[in-house]
């Protein structure tokens, strides 16, 4: 909703906002910072929507119910849903890059932007995370870029199915797997997407968005991979370095700052998008080689007594997986706090949670969770974490399930020994961060 703001504010619309976590003294930096935008926030309570003239926009984390809602329907306020007035954003710009997947969306969007920025191309981007790059002091939360309104780039989220509202000229889709729909929901609503497109950037690594590529005509795709060589774009010579990745395309040696070999396929993304626009391919690697990231992904919070600690955002079982095979290139034990982002895609995922974490834990790790984040609602909440970890016991693995979050910091500084990594793992949920950076104020002391 942030990003989305802005974009709306730097086109001259007032706006203002409620949210729960405000309600809650949540994340107060971050509301502060968009009070001295000049973004005027109300509690929720339906005080903040008093005039028909008003737009209510609301994230599928608002139900029905919330009074600013029931006060929209008393006044005769319009109320849209956050993907309809983005995608009315989107759907008007001549040039429009959308970016899909299950995983990789906001890394791929990071690199893209910033690829077009340094190309000279003022692209208005809208994000779903932080970007490192665009991150100064006075623009400290950069998940979007104000530029061209006819340039525009965006994550597109297909969990609420609202991925079918976007008519990109530039499709990406990263890959498709369990998330929050059925599979035969998810393979409907990426193949309407990527075939809206003039060109489609599709991952032949993933099964199923391979089988997404084979349903398009050669002149409406740009494929990328690692290892397949009827891709488009291939990634060759494929190395992690002390900083990052090594890789080479066409004999192209391509540096990046961000390590796994995850990231090497969204900078192939990213370059399949550059293409399709036309941007140069030594400019676009040129510019690879200075992105630094996206926040919470696998963001080095500080090392202390000989711990290093670790935020990142992963949250389904594919960004899990990617996540623990880029830790365990490297040397250490794993104390993990994976915190669910809901109690629905924990029952939704239950077997695949299970697995991924019991699948990819060394024998010396440990899984640590809280239970699922919630902020109120009528979720179904029959499925939590001892569930989750009472299968990964099962299979042989270190894991525990404690009431609060409060308890499993206590356990994970309990735990701690020198040489260790603390990852702290979780979506939905700002405060993650402030709890890692506590963490490693306790290994301090």
């Amino acid at each position: 909703m942030l990003p989305l703001a802005l974009i709306l504010a730097a086109r001259g619309a007032l706006v203002a906002g409620s949210d729960r976590s405000h309600d809650q003294g949540r994340s107060p930096d971050k509301f502060a910072w968009l009070e001295a935008q000049g973004i005027a926030l109300y509690p929720q309570d339906g005080s903040g929507v008093t005039d028909a003239a008003t737009t209510v926009v609301a994230s599928g984390a608002v139900e029905d119910t919330v009074p600013d809602i029931a006060a929209a329907r008393r006044v005769g306020a319009p109320v849209m849903t956050r993907p309809q007035m983005l995608s009315d954003l989107f759907n008007a710009a001549e040039r429009r890059v959308g970016i899909a997947g299950t995983s990789g969306k906001s890394t791929i969007t990071g690199m893209v932007a910033w690829i077009l920025d340094q190309a000279g191309l003022d692209p208005t981007v809208m994000n779903g995370a932080v970007m490192s790059n665009f991150v100064r002091e006075d623009t400290p939360f950069a998940a979007a870029r104000i530029g061209n309104p006819d340039l525009f780039v965006s994550e597109v989220d297909e969990s609420d199915g609202s991925i079918q509202l976007y008519r990109p000229t530039v499709a990406v889709v990263s890959n498709i797997s369990l998330d929050h729909k059925s599979m035969e929901e998810l393979r409907a609503l990426f193949g309407g997407f990527a075939g809206h497109a003039d060109i489609a950037v599709l991952n032949l690594d993933n099964d199923e968005t391979r089988a997404l590529a084979d349903t398009l005509p050669a002149d409406r795709r740009l494929t990328f991979s690692l290892g397949n060589t009827a891709a488009d774009l291939r990634a060759t010579d494929v190395e992690a370095t002390a900083t990052g990745m090594r890789f080479r395309l066409d004999g192209a040696e391509v540096r990046l700052q961000v390590p796994g070999a995850h990231n090497v396929a969204n900078a192939l993304a990213a370059l399949g998008v550059a293409q399709a626009l036309g941007v140069a391919r030594e400019t676009a690697i040129a510019a690879l080689a200075s992105f630094r990231g996206i926040r919470r992904r696998l963001e080095v919070v500080g090392q202390a007594g000989g711990v290093t600690v670790i935020d990142d955002f992963a949250h389904n079982p594919d960004k899990i997986t990617a996540t623990l095979r880029t830790l365990h290139a490297f040397p250490g034990r794993l104390l993990v706090l994976f915190q669910p982002h809901g109690f629905g895609p924990l029952k939704l995922m239950r077997r695949e949670f299970i697995e991924t974490f019991a699948s990819l834990m060394g024998p010396g790790d440990h899984l640590i969770m809280p239970e699922p984040v919630y902020y109120g609602g009528t979720t179904d909440r029959s499925v939590s974490s001892p569930q989750i970890v009472e299968g990964v016991v099962a299979a042989g693995r270190q894991a525990e399930a404690h009431a609060t979050r409060a308890d499993c910091g206590d356990r994970l500084i309990q735990l701690a020994q020198p040489g260790d990594r603390i990852l702290v793992m979780g979506a939905r949920d700002d405060t993650l961060t402030t709890f890692a950076r506590e963490l490693l104020t306790r290994l301090s002391a």
